[in-house]
């Protein structure tokens, strides 16, 4: 226990799936959790159910402005910003040519701005402090693609070369920046992917033709990979993607 024992945390997409399991996480190794998601509920409700480690807020990663205020308020509340977990995104399905320019745009604006912002937000103030641990939760499919996912992987394909870029600028200023590749983990993110496939069913039915693992990835599995890149475990590791994927990527 206490892994990152006083440490202040930013999650963002902590309302729900890897995010809450995050977060969940980070404070029951002694880290202090500012938990952010656009949905203000089930942000409080995660918040609710850490206790007093965690604060709520109700941010869109893709405003600017709104990740620089929550980033702020993690700095004016504890002092620092140790750890920031770059987790909120969407996954909108679809074929390429029928894909509008509202979905590519959200696409963009969550999955590629949300991080880029909240690396230029915190990175300041660990310059100032003299280092931090930033984890960007990328996809499997930043690595490999799949049927209807052109929008959503060149997104998170990006998020893999934003933390190669970060890492290499901030190096030798003890700010380091990993990548997670979850594979396909039950969470609502990826219900509407499953549909276009057959069903979530039958996708879990079939799982192990492309999950070697033969089943769905938990939530909490991806936050233990998290907790590790966020602490000092992970001292030697930066520009790391780090594949949590059921060997879905060994193939």
């Amino acid at each position: 226990m206490g892994r990152v024992e006083g440490r202040a945390c930013v999650v963002t997409g902590a309302g729900s799936g890897i995010g809450r399991a995050i977060a969940v996480r980070l404070a029951e190794e002694g880290g202090r959790v500012v938990c952010a998601d656009v949905d203000a509920a089930n942000v409080e409700q995660t918040a609710s159910e850490i206790g007093d480690a965690a604060s709520a807020m109700r941010i869109d990663v893709s405003d600017p402005a709104q990740v620089q205020t929550m980033v702020q308020h993690c700095v004016e509340t504890h002092g620092r910003i140790d750890v920031l977990v770059n987790n909120a995104g969407v996954n909108i399905p679809g074929v390429l040519h029928e894909v509008p320019d509202e979905v590519i745009d959200k696409t963009l604006a969550v999955n590629v701005k949300g991080p880029i912002y909240g690396c230029r937000a915190a990175i300041p103030h660990m310059l100032e402090q003299g280092g931090g641990s930033i984890v960007n939760i990328s996809s499997v499919n930043g690595i490999v693609s799949e049927p209807f996912l052109s929008v959503y992987s060149a997104s998170k394909g990006a998020v893999v070369m934003l933390t190669k870029g970060v890492a290499l600028d901030y190096a030798k200023q003890n700010i380091r920046c990993n990548a997670i590749c979850p594979g396909w983990v039950d969470t609502p993110i990826n219900y509407a992917h499953a549909e276009m496939l057959g069903g979530l069913q039958h996708v879990y039915d079939t799982i192990e033709s492309f999950q070697p693992i033969g089943r769905p990835g938990r939530p909490e599995e991806i936050a233990h990979v998290a907790l590790f890149l966020a602490s000092d475990e992970a001292s030697f590791m930066t520009g790391a993607i780090v594949s949590a994927d059921g060997g879905m990527t060994a193939q």
